[in-house]
């Protein structure tokens, strides 16, 4: 062996750093455990909804779960808490890490605004998967609140007499039903925003499953 490869070989190999987390174990735990809940929700909710509908429709039944009404409502009730307490857990983590003011704010209506137009143009970049463009941000404060908007009208349809100031904030039993319902819509709708962007950008669901 040469000496100039014998220098070559003996040096210390550079260390590389890993790359860095996209997203931190809990917040891909809950994230998990917040879609099974939610997707059981839907589902029971669905039956529960045929029972009495709001509206001139009903769900198909084939996309619902829980067989009849007593059944639907126990499914219901079970992913409720899931995804009450989960949700719980997920906020106050964001909060306490500072990942929720770090990930969502600040937010501009000129970013807003710049960020849908590229989107509905093909054109808005997720080059870098750590940060939040205004477009996502937007979308998943709405589901933040939406989820607990959900939460707090399925308390008052639960227990209507023991949510009295809850219940007339929301226009009464019926207003709560029809709270809940809309809830229930905007989230199945950022859930199909959600599944499309996901199909268009595959490695945002593996950072969801394995963190980077």
């Amino acid at each position: 062996m040469r000496l100039k490869d014998m220098q070559a070989h003996a040096l210390p190999r550079p260390i590389t750093a890993p790359p860095a987390s996209i997203h931190p174990a809990w917040l891909r735990a809950t994230h998990w455990v917040n879609a099974v809940a939610f997707f059981v929700l839907v589902l029971s909710g669905w039956r529960i909804y045929n029972a009495a509908p709001l509206f001139d429709f009903r769900f198909a039944g084939a996309l619902t779960i829980g067989g009849w009404l007593g059944g639907a409502l126990l499914w219901h009730f079970a992913a409720m808490w899931l995804l009450a307490g989960n949700g719980i857990v997920y906020l106050a983590l964001n909060v306490a890490s500072g990942r929720l003011a770090r990930k969502f704010f600040p937010l501009s209506p000129r970013a807003l605004v710049a960020d849908l137009w590229a989107a509905l143009r093909g054109r808005l970049s997720h080059a870098d998967p750590h940060t939040y463009n205004a477009v996502q941000r937007v979308a998943y404060l709405f589901a933040i609140v939406a989820t607990t908007v959900l939460v707090l009208s399925g308390l008052v349809m639960w227990k209507s007499v023991q949510f009295p100031l809850l219940r007339e904030a929301m226009g009464g039993y019926e207003g709560a039903r029809r709270v809940h319902f809309f809830a229930m819509a905007g989230l199945v709708g950022f859930l199909a925003v959600h599944l499309t962007l996901v199909l268009l950008v595959p490695r945002t669901l593996l950072a969801m499953l394995r963190g980077r």
